[in-house]
């Protein structure tokens, strides 16, 4: 049963406080990566993706109920028009006191400081390597040095930290490990390894999955790791700082480390799906209740009941199917 009260908050079926909102606003971008997406997946028409009005509805409705933090992801949410207004909508909510967006950075030098000025105070930037021969192989486009621009711009106008993520899979990019962990002492990048997570039809088997810990163990070359806190944000990363580096290195292990006990996250796909877990297909229509006319009580309601069906964990390490959507529909 969902827990809740005007002072403590929102808490779920196992006592994990939700105060996160994680907004899919378009299942569209301007890259094709590898692990992300299918060229054969059609994309969804614009009327199937919820409005700014709508999702301005949904933010308020959650923040009522102990909703903090937003952030917005896709696809590639800077395709979205006039996203600096949708980012502006969310900052007058009520409750609302972090805004964030996760981008692959390529349209980021022309919009970050537009976007800060309308409110946003972070972003997460994905990139995979710094070699451009496979940057184009990865993502099927050759836009690294629109990327590494747009990581630098939006240093300059204080959307920070900027995070730099970085998918590592095996015999593709993994390689590359040391040399983004140097980017924290040269640069004072702050790098995020990610483990490749199984979508759709570009589900990797468990046993390929290069896991934090050997990804550790490499980067030691540059000398001991020390823990640095939890890093500002709200996800689920272990911080390490090389001594004297200005940046951190952070790991997510969502197969090898399952990260369940602390999720505090709720989901909308890009068709307005509630999806209480990343890594379970289970979805509650929120779509068609706005569109039909339900109450604010009812929307109430439908999230309630997507907190309830969170489940304790996933098993993907355990043998449990893959995730049917991919990525860029479900929300980075």
């Amino acid at each position: 049963m969902v827990e809740w009260n005007c002072m403590a908050g929102l808490y779920d079926s196992w006592h994990r406080q939700i105060n996160y909102l994680r907004i899919s606003i378009t299942d569209h971008c301007n890259l094709n990566c590898v692990y992300c997406s299918d060229r054969a997946i059609p994309h969804l028409p614009r009327s199937e993706v919820l409005t700014y009005e709508e999702l301005q509805r949904v933010i308020a409705i959650t923040a009522a109920l102990g909703i903090s933090k937003v952030r917005l992801t896709g696809g590639e949410p800077l395709l979205r028009p006039d996203l600096p207004q949708l980012i502006k909508m969310i900052a007058a909510t009520p409750g609302i006191d972090d805004i964030a967006v996760t981008t692959n950075g390529t349209l980021l030098y022309r919009y970050a400081a537009e976007l800060k000025e309308a409110g946003l105070h972070r972003v997460n930037v994905s990139l995979d390597t710094l070699q451009p021969d496979r940057f184009e192989e990865i993502t099927r486009h050759n836009k690294l040095e629109d990327v590494i621009a747009g990581i630098e711009e939006a240093n300059r106008v204080g959307l920070v930290p900027v995070k730099v993520n970085m998918v590592v899979m095996r015999g593709q990019n993994d390689d590359e490990v040391v040399e983004f962990a140097r980017k924290t002492i040269a640069d004072g990048w702050n790098v995020r390894y990610i483990e490749d997570m199984p979508f759709g039809c570009s589900a990797n088997a468990v046993e390929k999955i290069v896991s934090s810990r050997e990804i550790l163990e490499r980067i030691k070359v540059l000398g001991p790791l020390e823990p640095w806190g939890t890093g500002k944000g709200n996800g689920p990363a272990k911080y390490f700082r090389f001594p004297g580096a200005r940046g951190t290195v952070g790991f997510i292990s969502p197969i090898t480390e399952h990260f369940c006990n602390s999720c505090n996250r709720l989901r909308i796909t890009a068709d307005g799906q509630l999806r209480p877990c990343l890594l379970d297909d289970d979805e509650i229509d929120l779509k068609k209740a706005l569109r039909s006319g339900a109450s604010d009580d009812e929307i109430r309601k439908l999230i309630q009941q997507a907190i309830t069906a969170k489940r304790e964990r996933h098993h993907l390490n355990e043998g449990e199917r893959a995730p049917e959507k991919p990525m860029r529909q479900i929300g980075g």
